[in-house]
């Protein structure tokens, strides 16, 4: 069965597995100050065409911030944040 080519309307769900309750495409869309959520093609594929849906909505730089840029690993943004608060002024 062939998938559809535009997304969902909001009676569906899925659970995130992010925030770990239930969210419609919308959400996922626009959840990222504006851009979408990262694992949007992973968590969306099944449902309808996301990749090619989100290639046609987003621009080229949008695609790569998002979906090329493979941001900093969470231990690395975690040493960042301890180093930060160690420097920070004590009140």
């Amino acid at each position: 069965m062939a998938r559809p080519s535009s997304p969902p309307d909001k009676s569906v769900v899925i659970r995130c597995p992010r925030l770990g309750h239930e969210i419609y495409f919308d959400y996922c869309r626009r959840e990222n100050m504006g851009l979408p959520c990262f694992k949007i093609l992973d968590c969306w594929f099944a449902y309808f065409q996301v990749e090619e849906y989100m290639r046609q909505s987003l621009t080229e730089q949008e695609w790569k911030d998002v979906f090329e840029n493979p941001g900093t690993p969470k231990i690395l943004s975690l040493l960042e944040s301890i180093r930060k608060a160690q420097k920070a002024p004590k009140k």
